[in-house]
């Protein structure tokens, strides 16, 4: 209780009992609790996600194709095939390999990129780099032989991987490129779905796969003023190399006698200031809240590392990863990158002194405890035990203070101007927001042409036609650059660019307005034939290829299951998706605490945290999600799903 109360006076109290505590580190936890306070309620806004802007109407040009050398003209199509999936970056093509695997082959790709690539199609920013391992981020390494340059690949080479993976499994012939999926609805005398797109096509299809990816669709600040500016702009997912000339290596030459602005200093902008920086003839970035910055340390790859490797490696080092990131005892860190170090400094020291109460603290700490183990946690008060485990979570609370601390001193460490390097200071718990691992985009604080316009959580005041306006002073640019991120918490439909229509005509907005409802994260109660990638009510991992890859694998099942049965109409039944509902109530990790002290970021939904427990993803883990589809997979009897 003592843990979860964020008044300061019981901050203080908690720490001040603690005092000895004080003595064995070189901080203050009282000071940096109330510190980690203060700066988080400076930055809470009642708007929430309505901060921003959506990106259509006067501001659809955020998000058009800058990528394509020329529009591809084509008449509309009408046809029919087995299955449709929506989406060509890595789910899809993952959806559309495993399929292929198990002996589909009447399937098309619907993207609105010009090409396969999903988030690294349009993430081609200057500096656009991978931040976990390649060996573990780049999926199907087995299958293609492809071995990456680096340990950290960055957006070049894997945008070069997407498309070999697409020529190994033929997957061009059976897309359709530059094309918007407008709608897709259900015509339940067909059993069909019917996929409407920009093209005027219409696609019947049996099944369809959404895979749209959790951050597709780019967002930007409803900044006063941000129509009246006369110069350029662009968004990081849509770069603009027409006017900064260069590629994503850098040698942004047309920026040689430009003053730019960067608005946004999250895991884009720390990848493409030290860039721009470079380049421009003055660099402002607008700061509200700065990302941890760690070192990264990337290495080239050992190809004979690679081809000694047995059977099965990619998968074992995978799972090695995120059990570590959940938590799980290993026997060793395969991985040993910044990842895997902050859980082993949090909670390695814990495993060895209490290896039966270690994981229940950690949970704690983060703020992740499914409510079992949090029942668990009250027995253990309840039977006199709960000082031991309040020791344990506040080492943990400790070990956090000092990893940060760390981080902070390295601000110091590389930046020349004190207030510059003291603005650049995280005040947040680690996990709050995605730690950045990079070595360049401190030191671009020390070029005499770049600036940090630090606004202390506010944000910048006014866009006028000129530059942008912060405190009273007016900072003239030829171009403004959003580095803001993507939508995360608006309506499914929004985020995707179609509504699904699904029996007697039941949006999928509809269904979810009050709280997602799914069995097993894929399947939908009156949306038959439809699957649904992504995290919710599923196993979510750092690597996000890999539960794409899982998800994959579980449809390639199911699909084959239908076969064999002659079924062509599948839909979760009422029970079960009841049942599934229920499950992820009862395992939701308890976040909200964690997520109320941190400061605003999508992880938290902008400071406005959804209490629904049932838009979470699955409370055990993904890899206890990933045993437990392994589990359901080997009974052999689709248990849960309604067949015809």
């Amino acid at each position: 209780k003592v843990n979860q109360n964020t008044n300061k006076k019981t901050a203080r109290n908690f720490w001040g009992e603690r005092a000895m505590n004080t003595t064995v580190h070189n901080f203050d936890p009282q000071a940096l609790a109330l510190k980690y306070q203060e700066e988080r309620d400076k930055r809470i806004r009642a708007d929430g996600n309505d901060q921003y802007q959506e990106v259509t109407g006067d501001f659809a040009y955020f998000v058009e194709d800058p990528y394509i050398e020329s529009i591809l003209e084509r008449d509309a199509i009408e046809e029919e095939v087995e299955v449709v999936i929506i989406g060509g970056g890595f789910g899809g093509m993952l959806a559309a390999v495993r399929l292929h695997e198990a002996g589909f082959e009447d399937f098309r790709i619907i993207e609105k990129g010009g090409d396969f690539g999903g988030t690294w199609y349009w993430n081609r920013y200057p500096g656009a780099s991978c931040d976990i391992e390649s060996y573990v981020y780049l999926p199907l390494l087995e299958k293609t032989g492809f071995v990456p340059q680096q340990k950290y690949t960055n957006a070049s080479e894997t945008l070069d991987y997407c498309n070999i993976i697409a020529e190994k499994y033929r997957l061009h012939e059976r897309s359709m490129l530059q094309t918007l999926v407008t709608s897709t609805d259900w015509d339940e005398d067909l059993g069909r779905w019917m996929v409407s797109t920009n093209r005027q096509d219409r696609i019947k299809a049996r099944y369809v796969v959404h895979s749209n990816g959790p951050l597709n669709r780019p967002k930007l600040p409803a900044i006063r003023g941000i129509n009246d500016f006369t110069g350029h702009t662009f968004h990081t997912s849509r770069w603009d190399y027409s006017y900064t000339g260069g590629d994503a290596q850098g040698g942004l030459s047309g920026l040689a006698d430009k003053r730019v602005a960067i608005i946004g200093t999250g895991a884009t902008a720390v990848q493409c200031v030290p860039h721009v920086g470079a380049a421009a003839q003055q660099l402002y970035v607008f700061q509200r809240t700065p990302s941890s910055i760690d070192v990264r340390n990337n290495q080239a790859t050992d190809p004979n590392w690679m081809n000694t490797q047995a059977p099965g490696w990619q998968n074992e080092r995978r799972r090695n990863f995120e059990s570590i990131m959940t938590g799980a005892p290993v026997k060793e860190d395969l991985v040993a990158d910044g990842w895997t170090e902050a859980f082993r400094l949090l909670f390695g020291s814990l495993r060895d002194k209490a290896p039966s109460k270690w994981r229940m603290a950690m949970w704690a700490i983060t703020g992740v405890a499914s409510k079992q183990l949090y029942q668990q946690g009250l027995k253990t008060y309840l039977t006199n035990k709960a000082t031991q485990y309040m020791n344990l979570a506040e080492e943990m609370e400790l070990a956090d203070y000092q990893k940060m601390e760390q981080v902070r001193a390295r601000a110091d460490q590389v930046v020349e101007d004190p207030d510059t390097a003291e603005a650049l200071k995280p005040y947040y718990r680690q996990f709050c927001k995605r730690p950045c691992f990079h070595d360049e985009y401190l030191p671009t604080f020390n070029l005499p042409n770049v600036t940090l316009v630090n606004t202390d959580g506010k944000g910048v005041d006014l866009i006028t036609k000129d530059g942008i306006v912060f405190d009273g002073k007016e900072y003239a640019v030829d171009c403004i650059i959003f580095a803001t991120g993507f939508e995360v918490g608006t309506d499914y439909s929004r985020r995707a660019g179609y509504q699904i229509n699904g029996v007697d005509g039941l949006s999928i907005s509809d269904k979810w307005a009050d709280g997602l409802s799914t069995f097993h994260g894929m399947h939908v109660r009156g949306f038959p034939n439809a699957f649904f990638f992504g995290p919710a009510q599923s196993g979510f991992t750092a690597t996000y290829t890999y539960s794409l890859d899982e998800q994959s694998v579980h449809l390639a099942h199911i699909m084959e299951g239908l076969k064999q049965r002659g079924a062509q109409r599948i839909e979760a039944s009422e029970a079960a998706e009841q049942k599934w509902v229920q499950t992820i109530i009862e395992k939701a990790r308890l976040t909200a605490d964690f997520q109320e002290k941190c400061t605003p970021g999508y992880y938290n939904n902008e400071g406005q945290v959804n209490t629904q427990p049932q838009n979470n993803t699955y409370g055990g883990g993904p890899i206890e999600f990933f045993s437990l589809m392994e589990k359901w997979r080997d009974k052999g009897d689709l248990s849960g799903l309604e067949l015809r």
